[in-house]
Parts: structure tokens; C-alpha cells; sequence
């Protein structure tokens, strides 16, 4: 596992995780992330993501990293995009958040693919 805290000049903005999987998803770990929303658009968290990704892949015997971004959140669907990952499916009717039943979707970057 990788956490890490964005900080921006010496604040904590948003923070940054890979969580290694186990059993037969041995080879896979997950991207999970946030930012705070003042500093939405400025390309941190593409930055972020590549960085994380690319620690993960030299750093653990793993060849997928996954991301499950709701659906509906475009901005996250464009870091993922923008970092290399691609959208293998949407996942219908998958969370439930703030009394809503939503789609989500799986993003992965493959290792040998990684930008």
C-alpha cells in the first residue's frame, strides 16, 4: 500500500492511495483519491495520479492498477483518462450514495501500457 498526502505549500489539499489486492486480484491494486475542490482543474491530481502509478508499478510485483469512479463524475473519468487509464466498463446500479442508487465505472492502466 501507498498513501500520500497533496500538499500545496505545505497544506494538506487532497490525498492519493494505491491498495494492493490479494488472493487471485494479486496482481491488481486500486487507485483511490480526493482534492479539495478549490483546487479542482489545475491538472494536481493527473499529476498525481501518474506519480503514484508509476511508484506502484516499480515498487510491487503488480501488472493493473483499477479506479471506480462514479459514472457521473466526469472530471474524475478525465484524470483517469488523461493518466492513461481506459474505461473497461460501466457498472450499473452499483453504489449507493446520499439515498441514490448510481452507476459506476472500471478505469485500469495495464503496466505494460503505462504512459
Amino acid at each position: 500500500m501507498i498513501l500520500r498526502a497533496i500538499d500545496i505549500d505545505g497544506i494538506a489539499v487532497g490525498s492519493i492511495g494505491i491498495f494492493l489486492k490479494d488472493d487471485v486480484y494479486c496482481k491488481s491494486a486500486e487507485l483511490g483519491y480526493w482534492l479539495g475542490e478549490p483546487f479542482w482543474g489545475k491538472g494536481i491530481m493527473t499529476q498525481a495520479v501518474k506519480q503514484i502509478c508509476k511508484m506502484a508499478f516499480e515498487k510491487y510485483d503488480i501488472v493493473r492498477i483499477f479506479a471506480e469512479p462514479y459514472a457521473d463524475n466526469t472530471a474524475s473519468r478525465r484524470v483517469l483518462e488523461k493518466a492513461g487509464f481506459r474505461l473497461e466498463g460501466i457498472l450499473r446500479k452499483s453504489v449507493y450514495k446520499k439515498g441514490q442508487i448510481m452507476d459506476s465505472c472500471i478505469y485500469a492502466l495495464i503496466k505494460d501500457e503505462a504512459i
